[in-house]
């Protein structure tokens, strides 16, 4: 990946994402970002380039993507809290732009409780899932439906499924598994390396890919 070129992302305000936005400013990347809230918008920098707006607006998206060479989103519901269908209707407008502009890759971050072809959930994994399924249903039955969009588009996705996401500088080691998630938590920085890592790797396209620190 030529990182002169630019990188779309989503999420990038978050507690997550900003270790994601650092991470890619220190490997080189110019960065579009998108930014719901002024208030939330990173210092200046000639490497991030702000987009004011939602991705639930398609003319906002479409504004995002343009001259990007792939999307990375680490979406959550945000604050103020978004609907309970931001996940599969935000995915729903990055697909239809990531064809105008004709990019081809995409890196979603999601939860352990999505169900993915493949998948040999262990008790504790299954446990978090239906734990999921009780408390949220409406969000997790989107992050599902988000899949299925996925799985039915024709852009290079890979789908990260994640445990708890600690808010940590080290970059420690992980379990990656296409059948279980093999910890209880993440790193946010361990993270954000694997998401930036994904631009280049071909390993998970099209694949649903659980991560953890060992």
């Amino acid at each position: 990946m030529n990182t002169n070129k630019k990188i779309a992302v989503i999420g990038g305000t978050g507690k997550s994402g900003k270790f994601l936005v650092k991470e890619l400013v220190k490997s080189g990347f110019q960065i579009k970002m998108l930014v719901r809230n002024p208030d939330r918008a990173p210092a200046s920098n000639p490497q991030i380039e702000v987009v004011l707006g939602d991705v639930l607006n398609q003319t906002v998206v479409n504004k995002l993507l343009e001259d990007c060479e792939a999307v990375i989103s680490a979406l959550g519901w945000g604050v103020p809290p978004s609907k309970n269908t931001i996940s599969s209707e935000g995915t729903g407008n990055v697909l239809q732009q990531m064809k105008l502009h004709q990019i081809k890759r995409y890196v979603v971050v999601t939860g352990i409780n999505v169900d993915a072809q493949g998948d040999k959930k262990g008790a504790t994994t299954k446990a978090a899932t239906e734990w999921m399924y009780a408390n949220y249903p409406d969000s997790t039955i989107d992050r599902q439906f988000e899949y299925k969009l996925l799985k039915e588009s024709q852009v290079d996705w890979t789908l990260v499924r994640l445990p708890l996401i600690v808010m940590d500088e080290e970059n420690k080691p992980i379990n990656v598994s296409l059948e279980d998630c093999l910890g209880d938590q993440i790193s946010a920085t361990s993270l954000a390396h694997f998401l930036i890592d994904q631009l280049s790797d071909r390993r998970f396209i099209k694949q649903a890919p659980f991560i953890a620190n060992q």
